[in-house]
């Protein structure tokens, strides 16, 4: 069976099991959810006598566990039951406010207190949220404008419209009309996960079916919804998040499409792999952020070994001589570009570069700079590092090695689809479509097996690379429970020495580095007759202890400059990957470039991508511009698709935060007074139609009616790309406005 989501109600916990047949709900009334308090023990005594008189508090009692990675004994800490998880909190400030104040401070500290509750009652009773079944969902979606209107007759199940039959007639849909449709698809479905545009629907839809007496009309398996949190914005890495309302239903799992990240990264297959792993329930990880699912991860782990989970860390960072200091404070290796067109490049990377030096090099928190060791093992820092299993690498190994057979399998199905019809037959059968549906494949006979196995895998890939991709930077994050900086400035330190030896490897062996940073060397051959690529990461892969594998062959790279210098950026370039046909953009690599861009609309990313295509097979950068003088043609004519024209911008504050007269402050304003609501973090769309204005005229959202936009704006945007395509090869900005400006007259090139 598999535990789809605990409900918590009443003192009890009602499990909702996925079986066979359908859905079990088995109550349980004896789990009573825990946290633990270290003190010195008068302290614990008169916290005990004092909980004790607590209606919130069941039981306390004496425990032995480990407080942190590093100690070599079990400690005395006092466990505290609670009647409701939902209270945990709330007493654990209590008795921090009580005895912060009272005592020095870090004289009380608290343990597993600020876990989610699904994971915790996973965790608390070895129940598995992983199903043993297909999961049944079913998918609703609603314009944004339509949901803040209440129009439900734009309502789409499974993407498709419930009122289109009405429409067509002319009639106007009535609402229970629409609810009614939606009750009966519930029931012909039965879905143990409801995937929804927004989770704003699921009030919209039951309050609805309320107002108009429909009394069986329930999105879960039993009457009701339950609001689990309100919206609020947060700052992570520097940057403005939002989180959306949260809601739960009886018997199903919600997962809201605009707020989780897993499900457009790695669909439902790459979701479900870190719900086996982690213990969260499905609900759970697809509103969970990497870090957090990854700490659910190395909780689990911890347990194993009778570690707590700090709720607040404690431990400072380690003195250090202002030399170490010098040479901890750097980050991953980087090699600037010399800006320019490369033929022939082969790109190596270290296969999962930091996860696999803190396995095979044994970094962890409990083992760098040890007690027990007095050596220098890490290059520059001169930190021991500890002969015992780390913790590290046990969390990471199992992903490591997971991911890679995934790879494998996943490179031997390519390879077979290859033989049966090659590359472009794989892509249009078998890749996942663009948004990152991998759990919308599906197809009949052998092709939809192979569909859906390709699908699983990718998902699943894609999902353990970005806890992969996070695991290191999360040891320097100053909230990481089980992070450490010194941790995290050894896994750099010894990184830099891997990437700098194969560096040395590669050029003795023939090749030159063009390019390099953190796990990545873009090479050609220096010599005529160079040790061949593979036979120079065997042995690299052998010293290093990490595998140094072929990421791509390129029949050319070409690297931008940045903006404002000739000097090579680190991270924009694009080229064109060895054997492909050109024909379609899985061709080519591109990376931060306009293209690439969040920011950029589709017209001006198109049209650079098709800017890279002539550039490829022309090699003409008057060609190039000839291609950009239609593209700008058709700007000025009016002949482009405002919908094609929309740009996205992230929200960092409020609208009455903003001082100056921007596009993002524009549209917030026209959005306002549609009713629409932008809160920090949130993302706003909107086209440009008079950029010389300061008011809300400036801009049209993407749902208004757009009469003529500003073609000059778009003309600036698309020059910019235009020279981010041929800056590599000389040709700056104003080399491309002289030759559209004294160039009347296309070349047929320019047409194919």
């Amino acid at each position: 069976m598999t535990l789809l989501a605990p409900e918590f109600r009443d003192g009890a916990v009602r499990e909702w099991h996925a079986t066979a047949d359908g859905v079990d709900a088995v109550r349980n009334e004896s789990y009573t959810p825990s946290f633990y308090v270290d003190a010195p023990e008068p302290i614990r005594a008169e916290l005990a006598a004092a909980l004790a008189r607590d209606p919130k508090v069941v039981d306390t009692a004496a425990a032995e566990r480990y407080l942190d990675l590093r100690r070599d004994a079990r400690e005395s800490v006092l466990r505290v039951d609670l009647e409701r998880v939902g209270e945990i909190r709330t007493l654990a400030h209590e008795v921090l406010a009580e005895y912060t104040a009272e005592y020095a401070p870090g004289a009380v500290r608290l343990y597993d207190v600020d876990l989610a509750p699904g994971f915790r009652y996973c965790v608390d009773t070895d129940t598995s949220p992983m199903p043993d079944r297909d999961l049944r969902r079913l998918d609703l979606s609603i314009p944004e404008r339509a949901l803040v209107d209440g129009d439900l007759s734009a309502l789409r199940v499974d993407g498709e419209q419930v009122a289109d039959a009405g429409r067509r007639k002319g009639q106007r849909v009535a609402d229970r009309d629409v609810l009614e449709a939606v009750r009966t698809r519930l029931r012909t479905t039965d879905p143990d996960v409801l995937v929804v545009s927004t989770a704003d629907l699921i009030p919209l839809c039951s309050d609805r079916a309320a107002e108009l007496g429909l009394d069986d009309f329930r999105l879960g398996r039993a009457p009701g919804y339950e609001r689990l949190a309100g919206q609020s914005t947060y700052h992570s890495y520097g940057r403005v998040g939002h989180s959306p309302a949260r809601y739960g239903l009886p018997g199903r799992a919600i997962i809201d499409r605009s707020n989780s990240f897993l499900l457009s990264k790695a669909g439902l297959p790459g979701l479900l792999d870190l719900v086996e792993r982690s213990r969260r329930p499905i609900q759970e990880t697809a509103r969970g952020s990497i870090g957090t699912i990854l700490t659910s991860i190395e909780i689990r782990r911890a347990r194993e070994r009778g570690v707590l989970a700090p709720w607040n860390k404690w431990e400072p960072e380690a003195f250090k001589p202002v030399r170490t200091l010098h040479a901890a404070d750097r980050g991953g290796f980087t090699f600037a570009p010399e800006p320019g067109l490369y033929e022939d490049v082969v790109e190596v990377d270290f296969g999962s570069l930091y996860p696999n030096v803190m396995r095979e090099y044994n970094v962890s928190p409990e083992t760098v700079d040890c007690a027990c060791h007095d050596r220098a093992d890490v290059p520059e820092l001169g930190y021991s590092l500890c002969d015992r299993d780390g913790f590290l690498a046990a969390v990471l190994g199992p992903l490591i090695d997971d991911r890679a057979a995934f790879k494998e399998e996943l490179a031997a199905l390519r390879e077979r689809c290859d033989d049966a019809g090659g590359r472009r037959d794989y892509q249009a059968r078998f890749v996942r479509p663009a948004d990152g549906a991998a759990d919308d494949a599906s197809g009949a006979g052998e092709d939809g097996g192979v569909a859906d196995r390709v699908a699983t895998l990718e998902g699943r890939i894609d999902a353990l690379k970005w806890v992969l991709v996070s695991c290191f930077g999360y040891q320097g994050y100053r909230n990481a429970k089980f992070g450490r900086i010194e941790c995290h400035e050894a896994i750099n330190a010894i990184a830099r020495d891997l990437i700098l030896d194969a560096k040395e490897r590669l050029e003795a062996n023939g090749w030159e580095v063009v390019h390099g940073i953190v796990d990545s060397l873009w090479i050609r051959a220096r010599d005529p007759d160079p040790t061949p690529i593979g036979a120079v990461a065997d042995a690299v892969s052998a010293d290093a202890d990490v595998p140094l594998e072929v990421e791509d062959r390129f029949d050319w790279v070409a690297f931008a400059p940045l903006r404002d210098s000739r000097a090579g950026a680190l991270t924009r370039y694009f080229g064109k990957i060895a054997g492909a046909d050109g024909g379609d953009d899985g061709s080519y690599r591109v990376r931060g470039i306009e293209a690439r861009q969040r920011s950029t609309c589709s017209f001006v990313a198109d049209v650079q991508r098709d800017l890279i295509r002539t550039f490829d097979r022309t090699r003409d950068p008057e060609v190039v511009c000839d291609r950009l003088r239609r593209a700008l043609g058709r700007l000025d004519s009016q002949e482009v698709d405002p919908s094609d024209l929309a740009v996205r911008q992230r929200v960092s504050k409020s609208l009455s935060a903003y001082d100056r007269r921007t596009r993002a402050v524009a549209a917030l304003e026209r959005a306002r007074d549609h009713g629409l609501s932008r809160a920090p973090g949130q993302d706003i769309r909107y086209v440009v139609v008079d950029d010389d204005r300061r008011d809300s005229g400036r801009v049209r959202l993407p749902f208004e009616s757009v009469d003529r936009y500003d073609e000059e704006c778009y003309r600036e945007r698309l020059l910019r790309a235009a020279a981010s395509v041929l800056s590599p090869v000389g040709w700056e900005r104003g080399d491309i406005e002289r030759y559209l400006r004294d160039e009347t007259v296309l070349t047929l090139t320019a047409f194919e």
